[in-house]
């Protein structure tokens, strides 16, 4: 087994399941935080975690197949997913992306879920299908703010790491995620994007 990568929220480890290559995510124990309402809640946060992945699945969302959720341990064991993240991608193809991760979110905010940390690192490409993945943060919510929060992350990330095609991308984004969020919720979330890019911490991006 081995650590990919340690974050905040879980570490993710390279393993096999049933000879399958695989990733192990364990949610460690945080020494801040009471011993019992720490473990009540890496245990809360993994089993929605598990059937949030499942639920994108059922709508035809492509995400990693959870092979396996130990309670205990607070641990999925998931497919690896093997690809091109979108966030190494540029240019005519990225943009050409951008509007087919916008059908992906419109597709999960239309059935309740919010993502919570949609950066172009959590899309990954894998035989021409895109891939969703890091579903830790993620909540079942119909709320316009909280789906509003999801596309001013997206757009902050397209503004830091993709500029040279940060307006082509996010217009091609918009286009697709408008195709599945249509009408005066789509106008709504838009207009709260511009007022959390108006409270002063972000600038709009035009």
């Amino acid at each position: 087994m081995k650590l990919i990568k340690k974050g905040a929220e879980g570490d993710l480890y390279q393993t096999t399941w049933n000879s399958k290559k695989s990733i192990l995510k364990i949610r460690r124990p945080k020494d801040y935080r009471n011993s019992q309402l720490d473990r009540k809640i890496r245990r809360q946060r993994t089993i929605r975690e598990a059937e949030i992945i499942q639920q994108a699945r059922s709508f035809g969302i492509m995400t990693p197949v959870v092979f396996f959720v130990n309670i205990t341990q607070c641990s999925i064991m998931m497919q690896h997913i093997h690809g091109k993240l979108a966030h190494d991608m540029s240019g005519p193809k990225f943009i050409k992306l951008s509007k087919e991760i916008g059908k992906i979110v419109g597709t999960l905010h239309k059935n309740g879920i919010m993502h919570g940390d949609l950066t172009t690192s959590n899309f990954i490409i894998s035989n021409n299908k895109i891939f969703v993945i890091d579903f830790g943060l993620a909540a079942r919510s119909s709320k316009p703010e909280d789906h509003a929060v999801d596309l001013r992350l997206l757009k902050e990330i397209l503004n830091s790491a993709h500029v040279s095609d940060m307006p082509n991308a996010w217009s091609s984004f918009l286009s697709g995620y408008k195709s599945i969020i249509r009408g005066a919720y789509f106008e709504k979330i838009i207009g709260l994007v511009s007022t959390i890019e108006s409270r002063g911490r972000y600038a709009t991006v035009v």
